[in-house]
Order: C-alpha cells, then structure tokens, then sequence
C-alpha cells in the first residue's frame, strides 16, 4: 500500500463527481491503522469518541487536544495513504485564535484535516483556518460535545424547523470553506437532500444511505463497545477476523448494503 497513491480532499470529490461511495473508520494507533489501511478504507478518523472507546468515560467532553494529537502521531505512523482527519475536542475551538493554534497541533501531529463540531457560530474560524492552508470537516445533526444542551444522545432535525437549520448551516459551513462535512443521526430523507445540495463529499452516521460516504468508530463495528447503537452493524461477527471485517465494511459502504434501513431513522 505504501507506492499507492495517496488519499487526498481532490480524490474524495472526484468521488462524489463520480457517483462512488467510499469510507471512514476512526481509529487510534499504528497497527489498527494499518489494518484500515489495508482494508481499503480511504479516511481514518481520530476521533474523540476515544474518550468512550478507550478512556472509559461516559461521554467525549474530558478528551484533551493533547490526547488527540498523541493518537494521531500514532495512526499517521501506521497509515501512509489514507486522509487523516484529527478531531478538535470539547473546549479547544472557542475563537478563532485558539482554534487556530490546536488546528496547527493537530496537523503537525499527522492530520491532514481537522474536524469539528457546531454550525454558524464557527463561521469566521472556518475561514481563517482554511486561509491558512488547514482544510476543515464539519460535523452537524448529532454532536456529541454538545451532548448536555441536546439533552442526549438524540436524532436531530425531524420537525421541519430543526431540519431548516441543519440544511441552513451545511450550506454555510460549505460556503465557508469546509472540504467535507459529517451529518450524524439525522433523519435519512433530510441527509439525502443536503447531500444532493452540496457539492463537497457528506460523510454519514446513522443518517441513511444516500450519503457519499458513511463512518463507523473501529469498536462499534467490531463488536467491542459496551453499547450498540442502532446505526451500527457489527461486521466482525459476520467475517473469521478483524481484516474481513475491515473489508466488509469498506465493500458494503461501497455497494450501498450499508447502511440498510434498520440502520437509519426517519
């Protein structure tokens, strides 16, 4: 994999132009990286859902951009083609300044992207950031920093109004700059439409099939998590090992088996 030829924002459109779904996983270290990698996934996530995954807490709020920038040391050790994206954590995106400076940890950790949560109010740091030569994921529906003000972990958009403002806000967040945009637990009808409306790549979760690409956190799709949610299919039960899995995952996204409708919400 190592003389293959590396993943980058101008091949993920050519997808989307193309009308060819691809994947993301979110991992944590060297050797699952590498398994991803190999799989023929394209985009690993270092997400901080490894706060629940890994650390153990019951949300992803304690996660430290120096946690981050730790295990995207570790993932860009393990994966030379794929995109990388670190995810900017719970507090560490405030202003546009201290946005800034956590972006720039991140990407001279490994990160060929950073993702971040939240739609309108981050406008001005989305621009500065790609001003700056740090391309920008989006990340709207669900958003798991903002677990306390959602009341949970909740579908978002299903009346109309909240369905406006997610359409309203992914427009923006394009029009600000943002390379690809992450829509999770929406309902499937509202996540078809944003995607045909814009132009750069949208990444699923729990948000259907018509997506250009769908994501799963490594520990969910393998079965190790201590919970399930209902948009995850665990892929390691239905293949010998952890590759088969990997590999499944990757097909299924690909030939649009996954997700199927139980996965989604309407």
């Amino acid at each position: 994999m190592s003389n293959a030829k590396k993943i980058t924002i101008h091949t993920l459109r050519e997808h989307k132009l193309a009308g060819q779904k691809f994947s993301m996983v979110a991992a944590y270290d060297a050797t699952c990286a590498a398994l991803i990698e190999q799989a023929g996934v394209e985009v690993i996530l270092v997400g901080d859902s490894l706060g629940m995954v890994l650390q153990g807490n019951d949300s992803t709020l304690p996660v430290s951009v120096a946690d981050i920038a730790y295990h995207t040391r570790c993932v860009s050790r393990g994966a030379s083609r794929a995109l990388i994206i670190g995810d900017l954590p719970f507090g560490s995106y405030h202003n546009r300044e201290q946005t800034l400076a956590n972006a720039v940890t991140l990407m001279q950790a490994g990160a060929h992207m950073v993702k971040l949560e939240g739609g309108h109010w981050l406008l001005d740091s989305i621009k500065a950031m790609c001003e700056r030569g740090i391309p920008v994921c989006a990340h709207l529906g669900l958003t798991p920093q903002s677990v306390n003000t959602l009341g949970g972990f909740k579908v978002q958009g299903r009346d109309t109004d909240s369905a406006q403002v997610i359409l309203s806000e992914a427009r923006q967040v394009e029009a600000a700059g943002a390379s690809l945009l992450v829509l999770e637990c929406i309902p499937r009808a509202l996540a078809a439409t944003i995607s045909a409306t814009l132009s750069i790549p949208v990444i699923g979760i729990g948000a259907g099939a018509d997506t250009d690409a769908q994501v799963l956190v490594l520990h969910d799709m393998l079965g190790m998590s201590r919970s399930s949610p209902r948009f995850v299919r665990n892929f390691l039960a239905e293949n010998n090992d952890v590759q088969g899995a990997l590999a499944a995952f990757n097909s299924a996204v690909i030939d649009g088996s996954f997700p199927a409708s139980e996965h989604g919400f309407d």
